[in-house]
């Protein structure tokens, strides 16, 4: 005889409850959804210049949390980050994807963030959350150095 596994059929799973509670990512991801928010006018703007056709555009919300990601994490490249996201609840979760969502193919996801960052996005979203960061007392103007053999090298 058999044995036979019981698998289901359908699961319900947040992902935000596989992120531990102190996760440095929680608070930047609000400030990045705060920054997103006065945004809008401009990402329609992007959006409406670039209708042609093709595949699916990606949300211009989720592109720029990925492309943060990029930054965060040191993620050298875009095909790399695209991969990541496919296997790291913690990325999936910051960018806005649900775990049964596709994520998007590279060339797409290569081909919108240039245009994002053509129409001067990506320099805003900058802007945005370093201001952010001075109203909440997160920055300072202690300067600091390399050490020139770490740079030289």
């Amino acid at each position: 005889m058999s044995r036979q596994v019981n698998k289901s059929l359908f699961t319900s799973v947040r992902l935000e409850c596989h992120l531990r509670p102190d996760q440095l990512l929680r608070p930047i991801r609000q400030w990045v959804n705060d920054a997103l928010v006065e945004m809008g006018a401009r990402f329609s703007a992007v959006y409406v210049a670039e209708v042609k056709g093709g595949r699916p555009s990606i949300a211009p919300e989720k592109l720029m949390r990925a492309m943060m990601l990029l930054v965060l994490y040191s993620v050298h490249r875009k095909r790399q980050l695209v991969e990541q996201i496919h296997y790291n609840l913690r990325f999936r979760w910051f960018v806005g994807l649900a775990i049964e969502d596709s994520v998007w193919n590279h060339s797409v996801f290569s081909k919108n963030c240039d245009r994002l960052i053509e129409h001067d996005a990506v320099t805003e979203l900058f802007n945005a959350t370093v201001e952010m960061a001075e109203q909440r007392g997160l920055q300072s103007g202690e300067h600091f150095r390399l050490d020139d053999t770490l740079f030289h090298a």
